[in-house]
This record gives structure tokens, sequence and C-alpha cells, in this order.
């Protein structure tokens, strides 16, 4: 999975398209997460647009890698990205939270078929992502599963035991992602829930451990293709994310966990973007 300068920039252009259609789809909705999407948007860029095997208009497709998004609640990236990637129109991103829409407050599969689960309650995507792992191996597919947790839902301990079952069976087609942005919706997680090293205690759980900037296209690529080459144990990777990250007013700040922007802090940040994109666009060409 080589990436050379064209492609990173390419990947940049992406991610930054696909935080612009955050911000105008949460103040579409008037209602969401703001922080926690934003800080994702390159992990999901590149996982979608250079180390996923996937087909948008294949759906179906046996050979499909599996994705599981277990803190919901950052739906808007998952759904902007995959509105990017094809699956879906970029302009039904605006029906976000709207009655009878398809991409509600989190991502229900009965609605959109190219998801692999629904997700809400925090806990449980890991628990699925396992199952999935599992079921894969025992039906002989070299199908790689990936699972996304939030920092903070990494209090709810179904996580530990899931997290115990996949070091037991040695899941080595598993890989996780775990956004390390240092917040939740009551405040910073090392004052609600000290998670200390998240290193060692995953790698008392025999997983291959690994932290990267997650705003760093080669450091996210070169752990997923390490994690590719561990045959005997599930993969985690800690992806130490700036939260609000590309809006200035909206980074490290706690408050963005579970706020939507108004039309003013929204139209602020899009012109931050913007010049960001253009700023991009520039160096690519």
């Amino acid at each position: 999975m080589e990436l050379n300068d064209e492609k990173i920039l390419g990947l940049r252009e992406i991610s930054n398209n696909i935080r612009e259609s955050i911000v105008e789809m949460l103040l579409s909705a008037g209602s969401g997460h703001t922080a926690g999407p934003l800080g994702m948007a390159d992990v999901f860029t590149i996982l979608y647009f250079h180390i996923l095997k996937h087909d948008p208009k294949n759906i179906e497709w046996e050979e499909r890698d599996r994705v599981v998004l277990s803190n919901g609640h950052i739906c808007p990236v998952l759904y902007a990205t995959m509105a990017h990637a094809g699956y879906m129109p970029v302009s039904e991103l605006n029906t976000l939270r709207r009655f009878g829409s398809r991409l509600q407050g989190h991502p229900h599969r009965e609605f959109m078929p190219w998801l692999e689960t629904s997700s809400g309650p925090l806990g449980e995507g890991l628990s699925q992502a396992v199952g999935m792992a599992i079921a894969l191996r025992i039906d002989n597919k070299k199908n790689f599963t990936y699972c996304f947790l939030g920092d903070g839902e990494l209090n709810e301990g179904q996580n530990w035991e899931a997290i115990m079952l996949a070091g037991k069976e040695r899941l080595g087609k598993l890989i996780v992602f775990v956004d390390r942005n240092n917040i939740q919706i009551d405040g910073n997680t090392e004052d609600i829930m000290p998670l200390n090293s998240l290193t060692a205690k995953w790698t008392a759980f025999n997983w291959h451990v690994q932290e990267v900037d997650g705003h760093n296209f080669e450091m996210i690529n070169d752990a997923v293709g390490k994690a590719h080459t561990v045959p005997e144990q599930p993969s985690v990777i800690i992806c130490r994310t700036i939260p609000g990250k590309g809006v200035l007013e909206f980074e490290y700040d706690y408050h963005w966990h579970g706020k939507a922007p108004n039309k003013d802090e929204a139209k602020k940040a899009l012109e931050e973007l913007h010049t960001l994109g253009g700023k991009i666009k520039a160096e690519h060409h």
C-alpha cells in the first residue's frame, strides 16, 4: 500500500472536502457531533480511498473488508466519506437527522444496506467486529474487519470482554482504530475516567499495539501495513487526533463533542476549510 507525494496531496484534498461536508450537514441538521467527525476525517479518508477493499457499486461483494463504527455518534464522518466514495449522492448529506432521512443520528443498516451494522449504544461495536472476524475465519475468508472506537467509549466494560476474546482467539484479521482525542461529552477523558496507558492495557490482552498521529497519512498507512503482517494477534492502532481538526475555534474543546455549529460558526469554519482547500489545490497542481 505505497503512498507517494501526489497521492498524499490527493488524500489531503479529499479529507478537507469531507470536513467541509461535515460542517455543512451539521449546520443543516442543527444538531449532532462536531469534534469527533472532524478529528477522524483523515483516518476515514485513507481507509476508504487507499486501504479498504470495497466496491460502492457491489455492496454484497464477498471479498469486501468489513467496517464497524462502534462510536456511532461520529457518523457524520462515515456518511460524508461514503458519499464522497460513491455510496450515495453528496447532496443527500444535508438530510442528516431529518425525519424520514436515511442518515439518522446513529447509523441504521435497515436504511443503508451498505453498512455492516447499526450502532447506537457505546461499547457494543467491538463485540460485533470480533464476531465477524471469527465468522470470516471459520469460512476461510481473507477479509479484514476494521472497527472504530472512541477513547471515552473504552469506559464501557463490554469492550474489555471483546478485547479479551479477540486476544485469546488470535484474530489477526481484526484491526481496531481508537480515536484518542482525549475528550468525551462531559469533559476531558483523563478527568472523567483516566485511561492512563492504553498501549499497556491492550498489550496485556495480547494485542499488537501501535500509536500514530491520526492526521499523518504515511503513519496510518504504515501502521495498517504492519497490522496486516501480524497473523497471530489482533491489532489496535491508537490514533492521536485533534478533536475538531481543521477549525481552530473547535479544536481541543470538549464542548464541541456533541454540539453542532450555528450559522455564523459554520460560515467561519467553512471559510477556514475553503482557504485550506485552496492551498492544497495549489500544491497539488
